[in-house]
Formats: structure tokens, C-alpha cells, sequence
């Protein structure tokens, strides 16, 4: 697979689209950042452990653990840029404010938030922020599970369901190799395994729902998915997945 070629380059390039990092440019082949989405849950490690770190060092500074899980929280926003948030925003605003498809679509390339989209957020941020608090010292192995799982869903999506608009990022990057998806798949299988197997049976149920779910949702809504509906995903993801966490580990 052309992806594995280069990992270092992969990886490189995934930590530097999904998260703020200043790293360097790098020259890819074509459809060479679709094959690198490999390291897509690689680079959801790297943010799961900023969270975790950030969590765990709230709470031996003697805060409290509502304040610990919105500083969590925020880390994970200031790393990332908030990209797969601006994405479910997005989302929201186009699915629920649009009448057809090409008013869905034009609404989720405005960069203005509307009501659907604040609420999206509101709903997000408090579900994660209460499983956060729930969890207490657990939430940083449930940071680490959900950021990295939750990301290894995304080149499956972009396999599975075609690109919604011929000229967007998602349509840019291509579509990426069977042997891409099943690696990325692998590697956000093996946290969900941390807990232990009865763990991992639930995550993968929860994750395969929010997969196909959300692949129904996006092509009956504007006909496929873009970069917004990939970073919807991640966030609903991420949400099933740190409460599942707090079934399993409280």
C-alpha cells in the first residue's frame, strides 16, 4: 500500500492537519493524504494524551474534577483548532437550517454559526465535559480510547460513502485503499481492547453505529460526505465512547 511507504510522512501529515502543530508542508501523491488516514488515529493518540496530561495535572494542582474536565476539554479545542467541533457545527446548521442539497451545502461552507450548530456544540461539550467529571482519574485512559477510536473511523467513512462535492477537501484527498482503512481500523481496535474484551465488543457495536449512521444520515442529506461530515462523526464518536467509559469503568 502506497501509504506505508513513507509512515514518518504519513504520520507527520496527519498530526499536522488535525492538530496545530507547526509542522512542515509535505509534498504527497496523489491520493497520498487519503492512504496516509492510516495515522488518522495516531494523531488522536497524540491529542488523547494532551487531554490526559492536562486532566491529570488539574487534578494534582487540588482542582476540582469539573474544573479538571473543562480544562481537558479546552486543551483538546486549543490543540486541534477546534476542527472536528467547527465540523458538527457545520453540520447541524446545514442538515437541520437546509430545504435541498445545495442549500445544505452552501449553509456548511458559511463560516457563520447558526442556532442548530451552537446547539450541536452545547450538547457535545456538555455531554463530554459530564462523562469527564463522572469519570474522575478515569477519564484519562477514556481520553486516550476515545480521541484515538474515534478517529480511526474516519478513513473508513470516506471509503464507504462518496464524496459530496466534486471540488471540496474531502473530494481533493480521494478516496483511500482498503489496506488504509483496516489499519486504521486495527489501531483504534487496540485501545478499545485496553479495558478488556467485553469493553471492546461495546465500543466496536457503538462505533460501527455511529459509522453507519452517520454515512445514512450524510447521503440522504446532501448525497455523501465532505470534511464537515467527517469531523461529525469523530465527535459523535468520541461522545459514545467516553460514555461508554463511564458504564464500564464506574
Amino acid at each position: 500500500m502506497a501509504g506505508f511507504h513513507n509512515p514518518f510522512r504519513d504520520i507527520a501529515a496527519c498530526l499536522g492537519f488535525y492538530t496545530r502543530l507547526p509542522l512542515p508542508a509535505f509534498e504527497m501523491p496523489a491520493h497520498g493524504f487519503a492512504n496516509a488516514q492510516w495515522a488518522a488515529p495516531l494523531a488522536g493518540l497524540f491529542v488523547g494524551a494532551v487531554c490526559s496530561a492536562a486532566l491529570a495535572g488539574a487534578i494534582m494542582l487540588g482542582l476540582p474534577a469539573t474544573i479538571a474536565a473543562a480544562i481537558a476539554l479546552a486543551a483538546g479545542v486549543l490543540l486541534t483548532g477546534g476542527l472536528h467541533e467547527d465540523g458538527l457545527a457545520d453540520v447541524a446548521d446545514g442538515f437541520g437550517g437546509g430545504s435541498t442539497r445545495e442549500k445544505k451545502l452552501a449553509i456548511m461552507k458559511d463560516s457563520r454559526i447558526g442556532s442548530y450548530g451552537v446547539a450541536a456544540l452545547i450538547l457535545s461539550f456538555l455531554m463530554r465535559w459530564s462523562a469527564l467529571v463522572a469519570l474522575g482519574l478515569a477519564a484519562i485512559p477514556a481520553l486516550l480510547i476515545a480521541h484515538t477510536a474515534s478517529r480511526a473511523l474516519m478513513p473508513a467513512l470516506m471509503r464507504l460513502s462518496p464524496p459530496a462535492r466534486d471540488n471540496g477537501l474531502s473530494a481533493g484527498a480521494g478516496q483511500p485503499t482498503r489496506g488504509t482503512v483496516l489499519v486504521a481500523l486495527a489501531i483504534g481496535g487496540v485501545l478499545l481492547l485496553v479495558p478488556g474484551p467485553g469493553f471492546a465488543l461495546i465500543g466496536v457495536l457503538l462505533l460501527a453505529a455511529a459509522l453507519f449512521f452517520i454515512k445514512w444520515l450524510a447521503e440522504k442529506q446532501i448525497g455523501g460526505q465532505t470534511g464537515d461530515v467527517l469531523g461529525t462523526l469523530q465527535q459523535l464518536a468520541e461522545t459514545v465512547l467516553l460514555l461508554a467509559c463511564v458504564t464500564h469503568f464506574i
